[in-house]
């Protein structure tokens, strides 16, 4: 049966599924980077200088060489940067907000949550850059996990998984607040103390007893202790649950909460 050229003309294309949508949002975040390069400092230049500087500074002093201090202090910087990496989704978002690119995304045929879906996948790859700037920067350096490749890769893994759950925190918050700047402001005064108050540079165990009652229920402390286990071959069990207890819990609690605010925005 022939179709006459009129109504070819008025079929509609079917209309993109949930995965293409959010995939599109993706390579929006892709060609963001591609068109503003700057973006890439907080992934790329932040981390070597975190790393650079903290091994040199402190290596001598805490443990006795920068060579022996790296093979501590990589698994938390690894944690450290791309933990604070997080908040960008959020900033992101609340800048669609403010500058009305939300409201453009709303009147779209499309599923409603890909911009935040997409958004967050995106951020996975900027949290995978980070990691490889890191380990590849510590490589260079003289930094050899003891499990080899697959601890190592076990050990990123760990720590993709927990940033891609906090960034839920991040992007509730970037619902909320009324500005960029303020999304910014606010999840450092979070992050700061959360990864510098905890095992990342240095023992626990040298610390005044009421900071170490905080450095002990810190999900950062248990973050790194597990990430520097699976790297060299010595794997704690106990805070590789409860880091995935944390990201289940934050994943259970802020997930639902996005989405009913991003509805709200609607």
């Amino acid at each position: 049966m022939s179709i006459s050229p009129r109504s070819a003309l008025s079929a509609r294309p079917a209309r993109p599924g949930a995965p293409a949508t959010a995939l599109a949002f993706v390579w929006r975040a892709v060609l963001r980077i591609k068109h503003v390069p700057d973006q890439l400092s907080d992934v790329t230049v932040f981390p070597l200088l975190m790393l650079v500087m903290f091994t040199y500074l402190f290596g001598g002093a805490l443990a006795g060489s920068t060579g022996a201090y790296l093979q501590t202090v990589l698994p938390g910087i690894l944690v450290m940067t791309v933990t604070m990496t997080t908040q960008s989704t959020a900033v992101a978002l609340n800048a669609d907000i403010t500058k009305g690119v939300f409201d453009r995304f709303r009147s779209l045929p499309i599923w409603q949550p890909a911009p935040l879906v997409g958004a967050l996948l995106a951020d996975l790859a900027r949290y995978a850059i980070a990691a490889t700037v890191i380990v590849g920067a510590g490589a260079l350096l003289g930094f050899r996990p003891a499990a080899g490749v697959p601890g190592l890769l076990a050990g990123v893994g760990l720590v993709l998984v927990f940033a891609w759950c906090l960034s839920w925190v991040w992007t509730t918050l970037g619902l909320l607040a009324r500005t960029p700047e303020s999304v910014m402001f606010l999840a450092i005064l979070v992050t700061f103390p959360m990864t510098f108050v905890s095992n990342v540079f240095v023992d626990p165990g040298t610390l005044p007893g009421w900071l170490q009652a905080f450095v002990g229920v810190n999900p950062i402390t248990h973050l790194v202790t597990a990430v520097r286990g699976l790297m060299h071959g010595q794997p704690a069990a106990a805070d590789i649950g409860w880091v995935l207890l944390t990201c289940t819990v934050l994943v259970a609690v802020f997930g639902p909460v996005t989405m009913r605010l991003y509805r709200r925005e609607r």
